[in-house]
């Protein structure tokens, strides 16, 4: 991650960060991770973490769980709440909904605290599934970029594990004992996102290279684009 970091500048001296936690095991090994980084005298940059609680759905992880993880750290967690009807945009499935609305909820935050920059805990796995994904779905070959600019306000968001593996983050989970959250969200199998995990799984199996071959084209893309 450490590597990751300074390879695409994704923390500066004086940064604040503002890290999205929803519990899962990605998101808690990157408040991990980004706590340990912040011992290190250079660059030195400071922590604080936001929970966002659904209110219409029965997605929810244990609050109390997350408030302990964080204070441990010496992290101050933020719980805001926000909801969405999905019968009021057919254009987008749930998942998409759901996860825009926890978006701007935390793009408001990081705003609110004075964060410039918002850690969000997707893997090489995440951004694999998202660059074909937008190849099938919508004829562009792209993904979620390492940093991410916005240009409407001074926020940028940053994906520091953008180039460790989910299965590793599985195992650091594992032996960092963190205490796994059950998954009650109704929308979690019906999703483009599960189908297309199933496809990449099976590419892989006909090229183990298939990771590297993705990214380096993901690579080559974001450098004609700069």
């Amino acid at each position: 991650m450490s590597q990751t970091c300074k390879q695409y500048g994704l923390i500066a001296d004086g940064d604040r960060l503002l890290v999205g936690l929803s519990g899962g095991k990605d998101s808690l090994a990157l408040l991990d991770l980004l706590v340990l980084r912040s011992h290190i005298l250079k660059p030195s940059f400071s922590v604080e973490a936001a929970y966002v609680r659904m209110t219409n759905i029965s997605y929810a992880s244990d609050e109390s769980y997350l408030l302990s993880f964080a204070r441990q750290r010496g992290v101050v967690l933020h719980v805001v709440e926000t909801s969405f009807d999905p019968s009021t945009d057919h254009r987008h499935q749930p998942c998409f909904l759901c996860s825009w609305n926890r978006r701007k909820q935390l793009f408001a935050l990081a705003q609110r605290l004075g964060c410039n920059k918002l850690a969000l805990g997707h893997h090489r796995d995440d951004i694999l599934q998202t660059a074909l994904m937008n190849l099938c779905f919508t004829g562009q070959f792209s993904s979620m970029p390492p940093m991410l600019r916005m240009n409407k306000f001074d926020l940028a968001i940053v994906r520091p594990l953008c180039e460790i593996r989910e299965r590793l983050l599985g195992e650091y989970a594992a032996e960092q004992q963190f205490l796994p959250q059950k998954v009650l969200c109704p929308y979690d199998d019906a999703t483009r996102r599960a189908d297309m995990k199933h496809i990449v799984e099976q590419l892989e199996a006909m090229n183990p290279e298939l990771e590297y071959s993705v990214w380096h084209a993901l690579e080559r893309v974001r450098q004609r684009q700069d």
